[in-house]
């Protein structure tokens, strides 16, 4: 998808810091980041990026967005992608990128965007230990510990760590466009099936990313 602003034009930008949960106790640490390679492909085919979602060193991964919207639906589009046994924590940095130079690996970045979602994926890694479905958290200027965005995200992210395998690809194919009879075709189940589950979660979890506003 053509995007409308470079990383270098945009004034405000959404850092986005990722690593996996558990990625240890997989059973090949290779095929794991074959899932998250999928994962991150489908992601970046459905949203447009100032900077696209990539592995970086390690389990860690990160992108940059344009606007809330965007950073906070690339977050659960990741855990949604990702195989039931497998699941992803991020930490969102509103703020500036400055590009303060160049290097084999591409841009090297520096800024508050990127400051704050460090200081975000550490606060969730924290916070996750009393609240043991949260994954994602934001740190923006002028925010405190009060801040709506993480409230929405501490109920967001607790109704899809219940989510299983089958329910996440419900999630997705509902959020492409995909009518529940077409989902149950794929699933190989009856549309009654994937209607419920749908009930059970997916359509709140659909609705709360469409009022998000851009």
């Amino acid at each position: 998808m053509k995007q409308n602003t470079s990383l270098r034009d945009a004034a405000l930008q959404y850092a986005v810091i990722g690593d996996l949960v558990g990625s240890r106790q997989q059973t090949s640490r290779g095929e794991a980041q074959q899932h998250l390679l999928a994962a991150l492909d489908a992601v970046n085919t459905r949203l447009p990026a100032l900077q696209k979602l990539e592995p970086t060193i390690g389990d860690e991964l990160q992108g940059v967005y344009a606007n809330l919207h965007d950073a906070l639906y690339a977050t659960v589009l990741v855990r949604l992608a990702l195989p039931e046994s497998m699941d992803c924590r991020f930490g969102i940095g509103e703020g500036e990128v400055e590009i303060v130079g160049t290097s084999a690996y591409g841009l090297t970045q520096d800024g508050q965007a990127w400051w704050s979602a460090r200081e975000a994926i550490d606060d969730a890694k924290a916070r996750g230990r009393h609240f043991p479905g949260l994954r994602t958290r934001i740190v923006r200027e002028g925010s405190d510990q009060g801040d709506v965005v993480n409230a929405y995200l501490l109920c967001r992210d607790t109704l899809v760590s219940d989510f299983d395998g089958r329910q996440r690809r419900i999630a997705l194919g509902v959020l492409d466009g995909k009518k529940l009879a077409q989902i149950a075709t794929d699933e190989g189940i009856s549309t009654s099936a994937v209607s419920q589950r749908h009930r059970s979660g997916v359509s709140v979890l659909v609705e709360s990313i469409a009022e998000v506003p851009r």
